[in-house]
Order: C-alpha cells, then sequence, then structure tokens
C-alpha cells in the first residue's frame, strides 16, 4: 500500500519532532544537571552488624530469613528482622525490628507493612494514624553540626562505641521529627493481645512517616544519588495495657539506642552533599 505524498510528508514530520523533541529533553536534563534515575549509594556497613544489645534491649533468637518471594515482595536484598526484648527477656515483651535499606532506584512508593499485617490474618481496629514517638537527644549535640544543603538546618550528631575496638566516631543524625506512621491489629486467635506496629523513613537523612513524602526527598532530580531506610517496629501488648501508649514508650526507648548505630550503617549523607556543593 502506497500513502498520498501528503500522508508521507506529515509522517515524517511527526517522526523528525518527536526524534528533536527527545534530544531536546536529553540536553535540557543534561545541562539542568537533573537525575531521572539514581546511582546507588551502599551502606557503609551490613545491616546485620547493628549490636545485639542496645540499651538494656538484647536480642532474642536468631535474625529471621526472608524467602525469595518475600524479598521479591519486600523489594530489596538489604533489610534485618531481628526482635528484642528488655534485659533479653521474652516475658518483658517482644519488639520485632525490621529495617530495609533502598537505593539505585528509579521514582516508587515505599512497600508499607499493613497490607502483610492482614494478610497473615490480623484484623484491623484502626487506621494508620502519626505518632510523634520522643526520642532521647540527651546525648545529642544539637548545634555543632554541618547544615542540610535541602533544608538548611543542622545535622544532630552522636558518638557511637565500637563494641569490639572500642573506638569512638562521630555519626550525623537526619533531620525531622520522628513521626511513625501506628496501626493496631487483633489476632482473633488472642482476643487480648493487640498487635501494634508502627515504622518510619529515613530518606536522603531526613525523617517522614509518609511513604509519598519519601518520593519528595529521595527523588529530588537535583541529586545524582539517591536512598531511603524504612524502620519498623512491632509488638504484641495485652489490651488492658493501653497498646498504643505502651508501644510508644518502649518503642521510644528501643529507637533511640538504635538510631546513632544505624546510622553509622548507612550513608554518611554530609559527605555526599559535600560533594555536591563542588560540582
Amino acid at each position: 500500500m502506497r500513502f498520498k505524498p501528503s500522508i508521507r510528508v506529515a509522517f515524517a514530520s511527526v517522526v523528525i519532532v518527536l526524534i528533536s523533541s527527545a534530544v531536546g529533553f536529553r540536553a535540557s536534563v543534561s545541562a539542568l544537571n537533573l537525575y531521572l534515575r539514581k546511582d546507588s549509594v551502599p551502606l557503609r556497613e551490613s545491616l546485620d552488624t547493628i549490636p545485639m544489645k542496645l540499651g538494656r534491649w538484647k536480642r532474642v533468637g536468631t535474625d529471621s530469613r526472608l524467602g525469595e518471594a518475600m524479598v521479591e515482595s519486600l523489594g530489596t536484598r538489604f533489610y534485618l528482622d531481628r526482635h528484642y526484648a528488655i534485659d533479653g527477656n521474652p516475658t518483658n515483651g517482644v519488639m520485632t525490628l525490621h529495617i530495609a535499606y533502598y537505593t539505585g532506584m528509579i521514582d516508587a512508593i515505599p512497600h508499607v507493612p499493613e497490607r502483610c499485617w492482614g494478610a497473615a490474618g490480623l484484623v484491623m481496629i484502626s487506621q494508620p494514624s502519626t505518632r510523634d514517638v520522643q526520642l532521647d537527644r540527651s546525648k545529642w549535640d544539637l548545634v555543632s553540626g554541618p547544615k542540610s544543603l535541602a533544608t538548611g538546618s543542622i545535622y544532630p550528631s552522636a558518638t557511637v562505641v565500637d563494641p569490639v575496638t572500642r573506638r569512638e566516631e562521630t555519626v550525623f543524625l537526619p533531620i525531622g521529627e520522628t513521626e511513625m506512621s501506628v496501626t493496631v491489629f487483633q489476632d482473633e486467635a488472642n482476643p487480648q493481645f493487640r498487635l501494634v506496629g508502627g515504622y518510619l523513613f529515613i530518606a536522603n537523612a531526613r525523617f517522614t512517616s509518609s511513604p509519598n513524602v519519601v518520593k519528595t526527598y529521595a527523588f529530588d532530580l537535583s541529586s545524582r544519588y539517591s536512598y531511603y531506610c524504612k524502620v519498623q517496629c512491632s509488638m504484641l501488648v495485652k489490651e488492658s495495657d493501653q497498646p498504643i501508649e505502651k508501644w510508644t514508650e518502649l518503642t521510644a526507648d528501643l529507637l533511640s539506642e538504635l538510631l546513632p548505630t544505624l546510622m553509622r550503617r548507612l550513608p554518611d549523607w554530609t559527605v555526599i552533599e559535600a560533594s555536591k556543593s563542588k560540582e
């Protein structure tokens, strides 16, 4: 079949416009130093090197390993599933800590756990809500750190002591408030207990409890690098013990001990920002 000359000319014009647009788009992205796909930022240390003792919390049992289907659903192989209890005694209540690390990805909404808990046969009895989890900042230096390029705020810092070498190291902590998205579930087989689970994200060294805000923080087009880390705590609490209040108190205690050592393993964003400012 032969098309009329006018149709061939129109088709050729459309092709030329599309090619020109693609070339122009690439040129504009390059000229403006925009990054649509982020380069990976490796962990400084594996997540499973997080100490088995965090303050008064001690590991219970062994770290859980997910099957291939679960890893695929999670979307990363960099994760930690570990149980902690005060003094290592399960009768004090067991807190399940889950950490997952993501980097080198195209714009995406992070995986959230509500669907997984529901799929496990638990019944949601409260919609996800934001809860302010007040960490102990008494040992943090709030005034001496570098400023965040994104916010202009000073990065808090803390001292981490290596449990083996006893060497001290200063680490910089994320910007923002430690709010967590919290949901309460009931196990119909154990109606006297509630499963309280909550999570937050650390995205390019900034806190958020919102998966949508992670996109804003971690997929800033002006940044060549990107990472985000989900930190999730869940615990069975007796219904008579005011489950959300009890969970908030214990989670704040655990995360106060965890955060500095976790940031020792995540990328040092202050170094990345310093290199960016020199470009």
